[in-house]
């Protein structure tokens, strides 16, 4: 699904129909699985929806229970998604 284009969590777990906060879990193996595979996990931070504070250094998975600046609890959910896959090294000759 994520090769398909961007997802939150909340997408993944009705694909995929487990419950969304064990997804956070799985997309750290994911990360892992698609490094070996010269590919990588982005993670497009999520934004308070009142203030429009960027989680830009949050690396976690999960969505945050509220704003740290105004405190709201409204924050868009993280959306990810697999960004390219490596160049193939040439074999020597």
């Amino acid at each position: 699904m994520l090769l398909e284009g961007p997802a939150t969590a909340k997408d993944l777990s009705r694909a995929v129909g487990i419950p969304e906060h064990d997804v956070a879990f799985h997309l750290e193996y994911l990360e892992r699985s698609l490094r070996r595979r010269g590919e990588r996990l982005v993670l497009e931070p999520p934004r308070c929806l009142a203030c429009e504070f960027a989680f830009d250094r949050r690396r976690r998975y999960t969505r945050p229970g509220h704003c740290p600046r105004c405190k709201s609890p409204r924050v868009s959910l993280p959306v990810f998604y697999v960004e390219g896959r490596a160049p193939a090294k040439s074999k020597p000759t």
